[in-house]
């Protein structure tokens, strides 16, 4: 069946990469709401989550969902679905081609299949545990960079983390050599960091809507994540820590310093 749920995920994220971009293209008309500080939603984030959950729990009626935008769902199985409709809201509304659909499922407290779809410029990140990461159904690995000043590092912010700690993220790094990229999509940055495109992608506190994907993308294109609590981080988030195994060591070192 892990077949079945992996070739399932990959044609379900794109279809729903699909839906989310009809909304994409007639942002006029959609109505967005603030969560919170630098927070928003809109029907498209809702409507596609309805979507995914819908076709999860015809396809796999025993399998619990958990979702950004609506409640869990708790199944019978041992597998989990992690739904973030759209990541990168703030850029979707704002007609920045920087947003994704992400789906993770987790099957018994490990990570399992991970998809990650950027509708706008038609790049699907997947992996499988076990089986290495594609991108379009190519493989891809991480960075071979050994340095923090080769290449760009990744970094995520949001109303959950301190803006001290990424100040000081930030002014070591720089102190180093190296330079941060933020794009407002943390499952985009991820997936950037599995093909090598970054050097690693680190964040304070995040969902695990928003990385459980991610963090299986980077493990098999041969990056080193630091460990988490899988069930745990499914309803509570969890600290990010990602890179290439020649610079992991040097990134992991300043979050030791900045992150709790």
């Amino acid at each position: 069946m892990s077949q079945d749920r992996f070739t399932f995920a990959n044609a379900l994220v794109k279809r729903a990469g699909a839906f989310a971009h009809e909304y994409y293209t007639r942002l006029e008309t959609l109505n967005i709401e603030s969560k919170g500080h630098q927070d928003m939603v809109s029907e498209a984030d809702r409507d596609t989550e309805i979507l995914v959950r819908n076709a999860i729990a015809e396809a796999f009626p025993d399998d619990t969902i958990v979702g950004e935008e609506g409640d869990p769902k708790q199944g019978t199985s041992e597998y989990t679905w992690i739904i973030d409709p759209i990541d990168g809201t703030a850029n979707f509304v704002s007609s920045i081609p920087q947003w994704c659909v992400i789906i993770a499922c987790v099957k018994n407290g490990e990570k399992y299949i991970g998809v990650v779809y950027d509708p706008c410029a038609d790049e699907l990140f997947a992996a499988e545990k076990g089986k290495g990461a594609t991108l379009n159904g190519v493989p891809i690995s991480v960075s071979k960079s050994a340095s923090l000043s080769n290449g760009s590092l990744g970094l995520g912010f949001s109303a959950r983390g301190r803006n001290q700690a990424v100040k000081d993220t930030v002014n070591m790094l720089l102190d180093e050599g190296g330079i941060f990229f933020r794009n407002g999509s943390g499952g985009l940055m991820l997936s950037y960091a599995a093909s090598g495109r970054l050097i690693g992608y680190i964040e304070e506190h995040m969902n695990s809507w928003d990385c459980m994907a991610g963090l299986l993308l980077v493990e098999e294109a041969g990056g080193i994540c630091q460990e988490i609590n899988v069930q745990d981080a499914v309803m509570n988030g969890c600290k990010v820590v990602t890179a290439g195994p020649d610079v992991f060591n040097q990134v992991k070192a300043l979050t030791d310093k900045s992150f709790i």
